[in-house]
């Protein structure tokens, strides 16, 4: 008799969603012979044993639909609210799981979700992951399904902007998603031909991003185009934050520990409109009109390009071989042309950023790319 098996999305949606889904379904069920049941609203259907049947009437014509028809949630199973009190719940889910006779859950999503599978692997579960999100910072994979689309989606915003900006002789900075981490940002900005780029890797000055401006001014170029990760900072405020993130880790007991987090939020909060701030100090000093453009959950949304349908397909497919296999407490991740499975050890945690000598920052720099060095 074939495996059981469960599937949930997790987390923030992203393109490919579907097409992940469809691509485990497809070869669990089509080529291993398995039972395939979806939980609804991710961790929190786990939890409320919300699920649905999923055979190949289900599976079919989702691959190039939005977002995921299983909903999403982003619930920490070990720290749930139920009926207003927080709870671990790991002890439920795996008692769902084991009523209904299910061999293995397949967990499609970002660091959040690779830190929940993680704990229920250690608490007994069967779980693999798949690596989902447009930020492109999961650690242990050399992509994640849903970046190729949203870097499509800024990269046109920025193709358009640069019409405007031409038109109206402005400075417009384009706000684009990516956590923590700016490969969003320095992907789009080089496909687009930003004029200046900055990542939360790599802290701007303003004075730098203005000389880069006024530059271009003296060279005949009355506008620019300035793609902004939505993590990106200027030395000052980035030391602010460096500070209370150390603070944060420093901190031993609980409410030394909650104090740190509520300083570190405040810290954030008054840092969250950076982007506006910077357009009014570009213009005060180059003298040039600035605007705004916030790209937002866009990025996220629609139909997935062919190369995140593509890379979402093939993860399905390796982790259903892996499920069939019995190697669990993994990550399907995408390496070079082929695919590895990674301890979920190596990638619950930690962060995939932009190093500083990736060849992408190379290229933005010989192209003349200011990155508010």
């Amino acid at each position: 008799m074939g495996k059981r098996v469960g599937i949930l999305t997790a987390g923030g949606d992203s393109p490919g969603l579907n097409a992940a889904i469809r691509g485990f379904g497809k070869a669990a069920i089509g080529h291993h012979g398995m039972e395939l049941i979806g939980f609804r609203d991710g961790i929190r259907g786990l939890v409320e044993n919300r699920h649905i049947p999923l055979d190949g009437r289900a599976l079919s014509g989702i691959l190039t639909i939005g977002g995921t028809i299983l909903g999403t949630s982003r619930d920490k199973v070990h720290k749930m609210s139920i009926d207003g009190e927080i709870r671990d719940m790991r002890a439920t889910v795996i008692e769902n799981c084991e009523k209904l006779k299910l061999d293995a859950v397949v967990m499609l999503g970002g660091g959040g979700t690779a830190k929940n599978a993680l704990r229920l692997s250690e608490a007994g579960l069967n779980v693999i992951t798949l690596p989902k999100t447009i930020d492109n910072d999961i650690a242990g994979t050399d992509t994640s399904f849903g970046f190729a689309t949203a870097m499509e989606i800024a990269t046109e915003a920025i193709d358009r902007l640069h019409s405007t900006a031409h038109s109206h002789h402005r400075i417009i900075l384009t706000e684009i998603m990516g956590h923590r981490a700016g490969w969003l940002t320095l992907g789009a900005g080089i496909a687009g031909g930003a004029d200046v780029i900055l990542l939360p890797e790599i802290p701007y000055s303003v004075e730098n991003v203005s000389d880069t401006i006024t530059a271009r001014l003296k060279r005949g170029s009355t506008f620019s185009v300035v793609a902004v990760a939505e993590g990106a900072r200027d030395v000052s405020d980035n030391a602010d934050y460096v500070a209370a993130e150390l603070l944060v880790k420093s901190s031993k007991t609980g409410e030394g520990q909650r104090a740190a987090r509520t300083h570190l939020a405040n810290v954030v909060d008054a840092q969250r409109e950076h982007t506006f701030k910077l357009a009014r100090e570009l213009e005060a000093a180059t003298g040039l009109e600035s605007r705004v453009t916030i790209l937002g959950y866009v990025q996220r949304g629609g139909i997935p390009c062919a190369a995140d349908r593509l890379l979402a397909s093939r993860l399905g497919t390796v982790a259903a071989d892996a499920v069939a296999r019995g190697e669990f407490g993994v990550m399907a991740a995408a390496r070079g042309e082929g695919f590895e499975l990674v301890p979920l050890t190596e990638v619950a945690g930690k962060l995939k950023l932009v190093p500083l000598d990736h060849g992408w920052i190379e290229t933005a720099r010989q192209l003349g790319t200011g990155l508010g060095e």
